[in-house]
């Protein structure tokens, strides 16, 4: 099924998604790498507020290229999720409601993903160019010392991805394994 959202993500939204879903996100993303995860992780430890509003937020693992003259982003494809596996239970728990990656989540995630009724999206790896295009502003919002890590909050219109873990737990990279392994054996 297709999904057209619009930022914040809320329960309500991630209710209705289900794995293998295309969506398509239009608002406020936050862009965030594995050193500004780390460095948000510290600011909590010390008990310090983070840089960025979490409640229904959605966070894009991705580290932008340098824009072209008339651009305000470069190349924009996803960074593999499970670098950040450590801190995003943490971040599920303070009320992030989406995160946009790739690659599998381990079982804590997944937890926490279902216990915050969150979604994982996956963005097409490889593709960054063209995920660039739905970007229409982008700025820092801190961390500027982590240069392509730093904290970017973007403006996206019809930014494309997949519901790989919904608000239930199911797992689309689960599923399509069963799915093609029954297809594979029906095939012999």
């Amino acid at each position: 099924m297709n999904h057209h959202i619009t930022t914040p993500i809320t329960e309500e939204v991630t209710g209705k998604l289900k794995s293998g879903d295309y969506v398509y996100i239009t608002g406020t993303i936050y862009v965030a790498r594995d050193a500004a995860h780390k460095r948000m992780m510290e600011a909590l430890q010390r008990g310090e507020e983070l840089p960025i509003d979490i409640k229904d937020a959605t966070i894009y693992y991705m580290g932008p290229s340098p824009a072209r003259e008339g651009r305000p982003i470069g190349s924009a494809g996803p960074t593999t999720a499970s670098r950040m596996d450590k801190y995003a239970p943490t971040l599920l728990d303070l009320g992030e409601k989406a995160m946009i990656g790739k690659g599998k989540r381990t079982k804590e995630v997944i937890d926490a993903v279902v216990r915050n009724h969150a979604v994982y999206f996956a963005a097409v790896g490889g593709a960054g160019a063209l995920l660039s295009k739905c970007i229409v502003s982008s700025e820092i919002v801190c961390y500027e010392d982590l240069g392509a890590e730093a904290i970017r909050k973007l403006e996206v219109k019809d930014f494309p991805a997949i519901v790989v873990v919904d608000s239930d737990g199911n797992n689309l990279y689960e599923t399509a394994i069963k799915k093609y392994r029954t297809i594979d054996e029906t095939c012999l």
